[in-house]
């Protein structure tokens, strides 16, 4: 073969290589040592279904559990809007919006219909029951991993609730995102439908956790970033990723800006409460997590997610996560130098009563700033959602209750207080500006 073939022929080979690496991405728990086997074979105890509270419990029960386990109601309820009945709008950047369906028994409108068999479809393979193929919003590449007997425990809950009629919401996309058909090759590459698989070399707690954050809880979805086809990129799996115009943050084991300095009783605090002291509570897409789903897990099973979230392995980001925190009369002076005055001016107007001066607020923990991690974000972006859409969340200590700003306030306004926010009590002042709030009240609107 003469020289100029060979070039050629090695060219190809490296680009079909590299093609192969940008499409054939690792499974979500091929970062773990050993090998996995299939549940029958497994000899621990079973990692899935529910935990030992509820075995004794009926179908529907169990149902209940397993759906709150895979947070379905934040996807399928609006604000304000009947369980389970859809409509909420998911935007994305380039592509459009895109509608959640109606999942509770309505035979016209929403599940009512559906045999076992045609609901282990949808979960499994992304087929709805007319034989349409779904988009990957719906976490079915995630819950392919939920077992047959899980799903049906979950189909059984949501057939106990009350039908609701509610016409599903047309999907705005662009071409050629709203063409259906092209999923098919999508799944080709990025649908494993594959069952959870144990893995004998980890522990009871490790499975159990594994099961909870990549069958049930899908956390990946969220954390994980994304590839040019909008599949899950498990090469930095948990690096973090921007979620619904909020950052979903690294959760991988990295010290600066992961959980690594973060103790086991922090995180299980958070994890199961939404707030930890000295690193802020949860909001946004997460608050919702803690509110429909990990609220309602056994300590057992937040045990199980702290151990499996241990074992993720580091994936260092360019975010810092926290900042020690001196005392308070000092903290942070002189760090908003520089910046367009009126972030000052409306942080005292609205902000400085609950929040204080020094960051430390004198009302609420969960008002405190200093440590947050959203204040130590240098894109001010979860600082920017929050004075934008509020915070309202309900605790086993009461409501915690930010109000909203979004209509108060102009965009350039906004943009001036978040990055007085970050300047001020995090580690890094922000740089948002008024085109930049603009773009994240459209992907975090729920039309």
């Amino acid at each position: 073969m003469r020289p100029i073939g060979i070039a050629i022929a090695v060219v190809v080979v490296i680009a079909l290589g590299f093609a192969g690496w940008l499409v054939l991405l690792p499974a979500p728990m091929a970062f773990a040592n050993g090998s996995t086997v299939v549940l029958s074979d497994y000899t621990g105890a079973n990692p899935t279904g529910v935990p030992k509270e509820l075995a004794q419990a009926d179908l529907i029960k169990r149902g209940q559990y397993l759906t709150h386990a895979a947070d379905c109601i934040a996807c399928h309820t609006t604000p304000g809007g009947q369980a389970y009945a859809g409509g909420v709008a998911f935007n994305l950047p380039m592509i459009g919006t895109m509608y959640s369906t109606n999942i509770t028994p309505d035979k016209e409108t929403g599940i009512g219909n559906y045999t076992d068999q045609q609901f282990l479809d949808a979960l499994h393979k992304g087929i709805r029951r007319d034989g349409a193929l779904l988009y990957p919003a719906m976490s079915y590449t995630s819950y392919s991993y939920m077992t047959d007997a899980d799903a049906l425990a979950i189909k059984a809950y949501l057939f106990s609730l009350p039908a609701v009629h509610a016409p599903p919401r047309a999907n705005k996309l662009a071409w050629p995102f709203d063409r259906r058909g092209l999923m098919a090759a999508w799944n080709l590459f990025y649908r494993a439908d594959e069952r959870f698989r144990p893995n004998p070399s980890r522990s009871v707690e490790w499975n159990r956790g594994a099961y909870l954050a990549e069958a049930m809880g899908h956390c990946g979805e969220c954390h994980t970033p994304r590839n040019l086809a909008y599949a899950l990129d498990n090469r930095r799996k948990f690096a973090g990723a921007l979620t619904a115009g909020w950052r979903a943050y690294n959760i991988s084991a990295d010290k600066a800006s992961g959980l690594g300095d973060w103790t086991d009783e922090d995180l299980a605090t958070y994890l199961s409460t939404g707030h930890a002291d000295g690193h802020g509570g949860s909001a946004g897409p997460m608050g919702e997590a803690t509110d429909n789903s990990l609220t309602f897990l056994t300590p057992g099973d937040i045990h199980a997610l702290v151990v499996y979230l241990r074992s993720i392995p580091s994936r260092q980001t360019d975010l810092p996560r926290t900042v020690d925190v001196p005392a308070p009369a000092s903290y942070r002076e002189g760090a908003t130098a520089g910046l367009d005055p009126r972030g000052e001016i409306i942080f005292a107007s609205a902000c400085a009563s609950c929040h204080d001066w020094t960051g430390v607020s004198p009302t609420s923990k969960y008002a405190t700033l200093t440590g947050v991690r959203a204040v130590n974000d240098p894109s001010a972006t979860n600082v920017a959602q929050t004075v934008i859409n509020g915070v309202i969340r309900k605790t086993a200590e009461g409501t915690i209750f930010m109000p909203a700003f979004g209509d108060g306030y102009s965009d350039a306004d906004i943009a001036a207080v978040s990055n007085f926010v970050t300047a001020r009590f995090g580690a890094e002042g922000g740089h948002l500006t008024e085109t930049d709030i603009v773009s994240l009240r459209k992907q975090a609107a729920q039309q």
